[in-house]
């Protein structure tokens, strides 16, 4: 049985009904979270089959999923999906994945193909990041960085096939509780958008980090760092913290992680 957890923030009744509605549909969930974070909390919430956690301030997006991952671990339960509001799925994709799972115990965290709404593949699998990827070719046109980019998503594989891959999206993630037990939950020093970079490194390096193709959804996609000038300032102010943590640019692991999933040729331009 899977717990799953969704973060809110100023989200109605309406625009979360239809997928709590096709989580619990799915005859696997076992408990299902919501934790609000929005300014004051929404009673219409408790109306549905979920625990619903009002948290009376914005916590960030791991800590407020933080609290759901603690309660999956002292039930024992096996998987925890960590889930965004914005996306669609079926009903049985999530017993399709947990069958996978049965079947593979050295997989620590899944993510499936995840489409835009007009079908269009959105590249999520990644290689360890550098600054320049994150931060820096924000402020350069965008044809001066579209190989590299190519490269840093991975699109050379099709995404059409089983992978491993050390950065995962945090839309989606089909998490091994033994794996969070044993490298630790979301660093609760991120506030958002690097959190999950962080969690499925630490995971890759115990388990595997899988990309599933076999299941798809869709994920009604909004970069607001890209829109909002608040946003941005904590994309970047997050993105400091996590190259703090692990390396500007002398990043040992990265090296080594990135290198056998870098096309030959490409390798030594990708190190800034």
């Amino acid at each position: 049985m899977i717990n799953t957890s969704i973060v809110l923030y100023n989200h109605s009744f309406s625009e979360i009904a239809p997928l709590v509605k096709t989580l619990l549909a799915s005859g696997v969930v076992s408990e299902l979270f919501l934790l609000d974070n929005s300014p004051t909390p929404s009673p219409e919430f408790n109306s549905l089959p979920v625990t619903y956690i009002y948290n009376n301030k914005n916590l960030g997006y791991g800590a407020a999923h933080n609290i759901a991952l603690r309660k999956t671990i002292e039930q024992g339960n096996p998987y925890h999906l960590v889930i965004n509001p914005d996306i669609e799925l079926k009903s049985r994709d999530l017993e399709v994945i947990e069958g996978f799972m049965n079947l593979n115990t050295n997989i620590g965290h899944l993510m499936p193909k995840v489409l835009y709404p007009d079908g269009k593949i959105q590249y999520l699998c990644k290689l360890l990041p550098t600054p320049f990827d994150l931060i820096f070719r924000r402020f350069l046109p965008a044809k001066w960085t579209e190989k590299r980019m190519e490269r840093f998503e991975m699109r050379k594989t099709g995404y059409d096939k089983i992978m491993d891959v050390p950065y995962l999206s945090g839309c989606f993630m089909f998490l091994r509780t033994v794996a969070l037990k044993e490298v630790g939950l979301f660093d609760e020093r991120f506030f958002m958008y690097p959190e999950d970079i962080d969690l499925t490194r630490r995971i890759h390096s115990k388990y595997r980090t899988v990309f599933y193709p076999d299941v798809s959804i869709v994920h009604h996609h909004a970069q607001s760092s890209y829109l909002n000038l608040k946003m941005l300032v904590i994309h970047i102010t997050n993105m400091i913290k996590y190259f703090n943590k692990w390396g500007w640019f002398f990043d040992k692991e990265r090296k080594e992680v990135n290198r056998p999933l870098t096309p030959k040729g490409e390798q030594s331009s990708f190190t800034i």
